[in-house]
């Protein structure tokens, strides 16, 4: 069938295709390469990105303790002004009935008058 210098041709011709493609890929890179070089790289960015997501809760967790503990002193520096705002109308109410009294005169100030005044 086929004769000797067919043989070597054929081998020679395989023995050619062989080194060019190994050339090929050396020069462009073995696929296994590539894909073990891209499945480090998924690995590497979802590492990333689980380290991004990560430090944004842990910025998110420590806003939300900066901003309650912000409210916290807010809420207390209001309540001392509600209190000292008391504290003075109820002076103010007694200075009031004290120069009433000096004057022999009577405060005809009931208990729901007072109520109303505290309130507003």
């Amino acid at each position: 069938m086929f004769g000797l210098l067919d043989t070597l041709k054929m081998g020679a011709g395989l023995a050619g295709g062989l080194m060019l493609y190994h050339f090929y890929a050396v020069s462009v890179g073995y696929s296994s390469a590539a894909r073990e070089a891209r499945a480090g790289y998924v690995l590497l960015a979802e590492k990333s990105a689980a380290d991004a997501k990560a430090a944004e809760m842990e910025r998110q967790r420590n806003a939300a303790t900066w901003a309650n503990e912000e409210h916290r002193k807010r809420l207390v520096a209001a309540e001392a002004a509600e209190q000292a705002a008391r504290d003075t109308l109820e002076i103010e109410i007694q200075s009031y009935e004290l120069q009433l009294s000096e004057k022999n005169r009577a405060c005809a100030v009931t208990a729901a008058d007072r109520q109303w005044l505290l309130r507003h």
